[in-house]
């Protein structure tokens, strides 16, 4: 028996779909976001004026960094108690959405910290505060997904936490936001959607409601984000924005793998983006699973729904017209500093999405592995 939940309790999308916020009950609304492109581009303004309309009373967090940390979460947390919102707003990428989770989850759960976040028992339901994810970049699925991704400063390393209390109530999916996003965050975010589809659907986990959900975001994201990172038109940019919102609802239900896992260790050791390492990782790790023979009967699926011959090499020409590096060197990761933080990043790269991955991999093929991804080597083993 199997449980399954598609997101929160509605999605909106379309152009204009910010406007539905006039529809929103609230008295005080806390809005967090990332740096200053969704103040500067008028979205923020645009959003406090819809709450003040109403009579709401607004209060803002900015600067949310791209791999957002315990000190960051926490300060988040303090503000949060000073303001006392009703309703919380995310408005930007992946990390304002999953900042936000954790913030709301230790402002109404005061015995919740960064210390014992990961042993106790976590709520299933929020009790106080109402939460609406608006998405600006099109990959994460934040916006529909029971997951945080936070940074321990400690340890350097990126963790997954969990809990049906971190899906939003309400996802706004807004064509019209995303048409400023710089042609790197469109590559990136787009092919960490892409990850999410791909990952999800080769899981051993995989149902029927899964499969047909991940297989059609997989279709639409490689038709669209090309256009959409090009042509740079409306249309395009709303598709994607949609198909990435359906990799999240997929992957929320599946879960996802190995190259989720290392690219979580990445970000931890060297701050790199998370868009950027699963694209950059994606096509090593689908070589090492292909050895599984359902695996490798999926991805040939996979290659005949977006009319390709073998799916792993259009992964790296979709890559390619992105403009992604190749490997980790290509990328500016300085080879002293990967060496001699190998031993750890394969231990890292161990956990997390990597325990499900269809393929088990030893700790010494980890460190093969992160070796073939630096030097953009071809997997042997």
């Amino acid at each position: 028996m199997k449980k399954l939940a598609f997101g929160g309790k509605a999605i909106v999308e379309g152009e204009g779909a910010l406007e539905y916020l006039i529809n929103i009950d609230a008295k005080r609304v806390m809005i967090i976001t990332g740096g200053q492109s969704m103040i500067k581009n008028g979205v923020i303004d645009k959003i406090e004026k819809i709450f003040n309309k109403n009579g709401c009373e607004t209060c803002l967090i900015s600067g949310i960094q791209k791999n957002p940390d315990t000190e960051q979460v926490a300060s988040g947390v303090e503000k949060m108690k000073e303001f006392k919102p009703d309703t919380v707003v995310a408005v930007g990428g992946g990390s304002p959405m999953d900042a936000s989770k954790t913030m709301i989850l230790m402002y109404e759960n005061e015995n919740i910290n960064f210390d014992n976040i990961l042993s106790v028992e976590l709520p299933s339901e929020r009790k106080i505060v109402k939460f609406i994810a608006i998405p600006s970049t099109s990959g994460t699925g934040s916006e529909v997904t029971k997951a945080s991704v936070i940074t321990f400063k400690k340890d350097n390393i990126k963790i997954g936490i969990k809990t049906n209390a971190f899906i939003p109530d309400l996802a706004i999916l807004d064509p019209n936001i995303t048409m400023s996003m710089p042609d790197n965050v469109v590559a990136e975010t787009g092919m960490d959607a892409i990850t999410h589809a791909v990952e999800c659907y080769i899981n051993n986990n995989l149902d029927d409601f899964t499969e047909c959900i991940a297989k059609g975001a997989v279709e639409g994201l490689f038709k669209y984000l090309p256009i959409s990172y090009k042509n740079k038109t409306l249309e395009a940019r709303g598709k994607v924005h949609n198909y990435q919102c359906i990799a999240g609802l997929a992957f929320d239900n599946v879960g996802l793998g190995m190259a989720h896992g290392i690219s979580h260790a990445l970000g931890g050791k060297f701050n790199i983006g998370h868009g950027i390492a699963n694209a950059i990782v994606l096509p090593y790790v689908l070589k090492y699973n292909s050895k599984d023979e359902l695996v490798k009967r999926k991805l040939e699926t996979l290659a005949k729904v977006i009319e390709s011959d073998d799916f792993t090499e259009s992964v790296k020409e979709i890559d390619g017209i992105l403009n992604i590096p190749r490997c980790l060197k290509d990328a500016g990761i300085s080879e002293d500093e990967f060496k001699n933080s190998l031993d750890i990043l394969a231990e890292n790269s161990l956990k997390g999405s990597t325990r499900v991955n269809p393929v088990k991999i030893s700790k010494d093929q980890m460190e093969k592995m992160l070796n073939c991804i630096y030097y953009g080597n071809e997997i042997d083993f």
